[in-house]
């Protein structure tokens, strides 16, 4: 009768330490990261914003490829559906992003090659644009939720979404772009 109460003593504190071990791991280690994302829209080089462009409407391009990269720094790998950005300036949506499924792997990164369609109407129609590319900067956002799935270990799968916004600024002089993105998971 000894043995047995050993047996089981030994027992239930092994399950205790692996628990305790499990609990640290998922609140430390395993505690879901927000990925890091970043905009890098590219060819501004061919986008007219001078007087040209107001009189006529083809000398500014309607689309600017875009490079979005992701640095995944969570332990599982994120696959993703298709899904839709948008870009908005002062509160009008001035362009979509159409997005394309893929998989952000583990600890990993990933640059998504895709365009931006612009709505140069509603852009130029704005009231404020020129104002804005006379004192040398136009400050966009662009907003975009990603639903997919996080696996870990190739076992264990968990339904999640990203919700991502950006705060872009577009210097006219030197035609570079700085993004901010702010995002997080959502399990």
């Amino acid at each position: 009768m000894g043995r047995a109460k050993i047996c089981c003593a030994v027992t239930a504190i092994f399950i205790a330490i692996v628990a305790i071990v499990f609990v640290v791991l998922g609140l430390t280690v395993f505690k879901p990261k927000n990925p890091e994302i970043t905009v890098y829209p590219l060819g501004l080089e061919d986008i007219g914003f001078g007087l040209r462009g107001v009189l006529n409407m083809s000398a500014i391009n309607a689309t600017v490829p875009m490079v979005v990269a992701i640095s995944n720094r969570n332990y599982g790998s994120f696959k993703f559906k298709n899904t839709t950005g948008f870009i908005n300036y002062r509160g009008d949506v001035v362009a979509t992003v159409p997005i394309q499924q893929s998989l952000v792997p583990a600890r990993g990164k990933l640059n998504i090659s895709t365009i931006a369609d612009f709505m140069v109407d509603r852009l130029i129609g704005n009231s404020t644009f020129w104002a804005d590319v006379l004192t040398g900067s136009v400050n966009l956002s662009s907003d975009a939720t990603v639903h997919g799935k996080v696996t870990m270990f190739k076992v264990l799968k968990i339904h999640a979404s990203v919700p991502s916004t950006c705060d872009i600024s577009i210097f006219i002089k030197s035609l570079t772009v700085q993004s901010i993105c702010k995002t997080k998971i959502k399990l």
